[in-house]
């Protein structure tokens, strides 16, 4: 990877600590690295982008993702459903998925993600049918090229006992925490620049043990990697956790350790202000998934209140079964949109939804070397084409981001990679994963 130039851009939005939008801004990349953000940078040596008219971001991030759903989008019967019953719908199916279909379905879905102009994604993978691994999902992310949080989720409460997923979706707890393990030690790479990270992510309060989530919280702490669930998701939730635990899923995760700076939690729809605070003092973050809240019709976040309470918020397109699609623009904009129908018209402005989906999201997945541009951090960045239709007649490019419909970007950068070039993806065959889709739906159909 050579050393190289942006120049010429409209604006280059840099999300640094003082929010700096440079006019005409520079960057200079060497390799996986920035070198420096500015005017009248050096261009010797230098492989020079021309971005005439375009704004350059920070890659977005996100924190939350079921890629295996990529493959069951719209199914009918769960187009009108809420949660658990969308759930009910979908297990059967997802238990006819083999290896192949986990890799196609995140292929497909981190394609998606990257010409949205997303750099990294975390990913939670808590079934694991007919021999599939994690692993699956990592070479997928590998292929793409982009940053990958995979997480180790799982499931081992049955309705057998009680729980929401069939008996032939769960696991036995003592091979979940050998498998976490494995993964960990194969996988996860804690220096600056990684590729490639662990978490671990029992599915969720309705479908592990108490001691499930304890000790895969000891064994994240004592291995060094973070901690991820669902929390909170809707008034089903928060009635199941009160009466199986007596008290509320934030009262719930601090009895079990999941709370703290090395915990991130999906959803978040129903936290209390108490929850809020608690979340607040111990710096546990939240993955904010707007899309897939309304198409569930989950309810509205308190991200007005979580922000400024100060709780880490990032943003997640969650499944794309429950949201349909992996565009972290329109999940931006839908924050946006979302926290004035909540809050008010000032509840949240286009900047500070963009700050949710880069430097918000680097910050919940522990990510201190992406997230924003500066001398020292990674060359992950976005080249969003100002002269694209649906940027036409805005005042503020910037905002146009936001509040516009989706515009494309024109250049994805990933550690200096392009992975994005001249709108197409660059690391893989667009159309040839919608074509093993779309074969591949045609069999789970069937």
């Amino acid at each position: 990877m050579a050393r190289r130039l942006i120049r010429n851009t409209s604006v280059v939005v840099t999300m640094d600590d003082d929010r700096r939008e440079i006019a005409g801004g520079e960057v200079l990349t060497d390799g996986g690295v920035i070198l420096a953000v500015g005017t009248g940078l050096d261009p010797a040596g230098a492989e020079v982008v021309d971005a005439r008219g375009a704004v350059v971001t920070p890659g977005l991030v996100n924190t939350h993702h079921h890629l295996f759903q990529t493959l069951t989008r719209a199914v009918p019967a769960a187009q009108d459903a809420a949660l658990f019953g969308w759930l009910r719908t979908l297990y059967p199916i997802w238990a006819r998925m083999n290896p192949d279909d986990i890799r196609l379905s995140a292929r497909l879905g981190l394609a998606e993600l990257a010409l949205s102009g997303c750099t990294c994604s975390s990913d939670h993978l808590y079934l694991f049918p007919n021999g599939a691994r994690l692993d699956d999902s990592i070479q997928a992310a590998a292929e793409i090229g982009i940053r990958f949080t995979a997480t180790r989720g799982a499931m081992s409460i049955g309705e057998s006992r009680g729980g929401l997923p069939p008996d032939s979706l769960v696991e036995n707890e003592p091979a979940i925490l050998r498998d976490c393990e494995r993964v960990i030690s194969a996988f996860h790479d804690p220096t600056p620049g990684a590729m490639v990270q662990i978490a671990l992510a029992p599915c969720s309060p309705f479908s592990v043990t108490r001691e499930l989530m304890r000790d895969a919280a000891v064994l994240a702490r004592e291995k060094g990697v973070r901690l991820h669930t669902h929390l909170a998701e809707n008034d089903e939730d928060i009635a199941y956790s009160l009466q199986t635990f007596g008290m509320t899923p934030g009262d719930y995760a601090e009895s079990v350790g999941w709370t703290g700076d090395d915990v991130w939690h999906a959803h978040c729809v129903k936290l209390s202000p108490a929850e809020i605070a608690l979340f607040a003092r111990t710096g546990t973050g939240v993955a904010h998934c707007p899309c897939s809240n309304a198409r569930l019709a989950s309810g509205i976040a308190p991200v007005r209140a979580m922000r400024d309470a100060g709780v880490p918020v990032g943003l997640g397109v969650d499944g794309s079964a429950s949201n349909d699609c992996s565009h972290l623009g329109l999940e931006a904009r839908q924050a946006m949109l979302v926290a004035r129908l909540r809050d008010g018209p000032a509840a949240l402005g286009a900047r500070e939804a963009l700050e949710i989906a880069t430097r918000g999201g680097a910050r919940v997945l522990g990510r201190r070397d992406i997230g924003h541009l500066a001398p020292g951090m990674r060359a992950d960045l976005v080249l969003w084409d100002m002269g694209d239709l649906p940027a036409a007649g805005h005042w503020d490019p910037v905002a146009a981001l936001i509040f516009g419909a989706p515009i494309r970007p024109r250049a994805v950068y990933v550690e200096g990679r392009a992975v994005v070039q001249d709108h197409r993806l660059a690391t893989a065959d667009a159309p040839a994963i919608a074509t093993d889709a779309a074969r591949a739906v045609r069999r789970l159909m069937s």
